[in-house]
């Protein structure tokens, strides 16, 4: 059905939601793949499907330490600059690890991440500028908007590692697909038999939704063609 992450990035875009492919996820025995359901979109009709480039956070209580046993601490952000450079085409930057207390990304992130043809940033905490976030419409998801930078609060501690978002465990290269209903992670191990059935099953609705448009009762509908 696709031959490349392109090809299929763009069906997923154009033919499925993320209800479709977790439903078939369902099916497959992968019953808890969707992150936590406060991560929305900045804008609701912001699709984000790429390659997981995870990132983990860590508070801290000033922007740089003198005294440390860990160099990384007299490092402003961390690697935060290391792992936004680090995208790659179709890539997106998922993050967590840190309190709610002050945002993950912003616009100068979303212009770097624009340039390196990233997919998008899931972040499990808040984003800001958001004028300018949606003025790029660069697919952002978050918990929310809030000013508050994260320079003296937290830094990048690793990235491209995996991490775990609501104990769903987010490797790289595993596939995100979010939208307004919810963030989802397709494991490498799965993704091939997930999106396939998807695609059956999208299409398959389609013939429902138009014997529904013609009056045949739901009951008929399921009997026929198994899905609803």
């Amino acid at each position: 059905m696709w031959k490349s992450d392109d090809e299929l990035f763009s069906i997923a875009k154009n033919e499925l939601f993320t209800a479709l492919v977790g439903d078939i996820l369902d099916q497959l025995g992968y019953q808890h793949q969707f992150l936590d359901p406060a991560i929305k979109p900045v804008k609701n009709d912001m699709v984000v499907i790429g390659r997981a480039m995870p990132v983990l956070e860590a508070d801290v209580f000033e922007e740089t330490s003198k005294e440390t046993n860990n160099p990384l601490m007299k490092k402003p952000f961390g690697l935060m600059f290391e792992a936004l450079d680090s995208l790659k085409k179709n890539e997106v930057y998922i993050c967590t690890g840190s309190s709610f207390s002050y945002a993950l990304w912003g616009g100068l992130m979303s212009t770097r991440a624009i340039k390196l043809n990233a997919a998008g940033a899931v972040l499990h905490g808040y984003s800001r500028d958001t004028n300018e976030v949606e003025k790029l419409n660069f697919p952002t998801f978050s918990i929310g908007t809030y000013a508050q930078d994260q320079g003296p609060r937290g830094k990048v501690i690793d990235y491209n590692i995996p991490i775990e978002i609501n104990h769903v465990r987010i490797n790289p290269g595993d596939i995100v697909y979010g939208d307004r209903d919810g963030v989802l992670i397709i494991p490498k191990v799965v993704e091939k038999k997930a999106f396939k059935g998807a695609i059956e099953k999208a299409r398959g609705e389609q013939l429902v939704k138009k014997a529904l448009e013609n009056g045949m009762s739901t009951v008929d509908a399921f009997n026929k063609f198994g899905i609803m």
